[in-house]
């Protein structure tokens, strides 16, 4: 009997959930970085509006040099940087930090230990 996979949840925005590989900090058995979810978050929102890195950064205000850095988790975001990336996606602060919250969770249990009590605080 095979096993089949439960159905993927949405998220808070109303995009599909990511799937994929896992981020490379699962993979080396470190727990991601939440730099790195926010990242592939923020790049799957901009591949669902089916739009460029400079598309989006030019409506952010920012880089597309920068943007494509904070989409792979090289660097680490302001809150204002993160405010304009979000409106330029047109989606809330709230639903990406659920969204990234989300992930988290399914991460940890795909990971089989408990995520970090502080990345929940700050994703609240």
């Amino acid at each position: 009997m095979a096993d089949t996979a439960p159905p993927q949840p949405t998220a808070h925005d109303g995009a599909p959930e990511e799937t994929g590989p896992p981020p490379p900090s699962t993979r080396t058995g470190r727990e991601p970085l939440l730099r790195h979810m926010l990242g592939e978050r923020l790049r799957h929102l901009r591949h669902v509006r089916g739009e460029t890195l400079d598309q989006t950064a030019r409506r952010a205000g920012i880089s597309p040099q920068y943007l494509s850095e904070i989409e792979r988790g090289v660097k680490e975001p302001s809150s204002e940087m993160i405010a304009a990336i979000t409106g330029a996606l047109d989606v809330t602060l709230v639903d990406l930090v659920s969204a990234v919250a989300d992930r988290l969770v399914t991460v940890r249990d795909a990971w089989g230990q408990p995520t970090c009590q502080a990345a929940f605080a700050l994703a609240a």
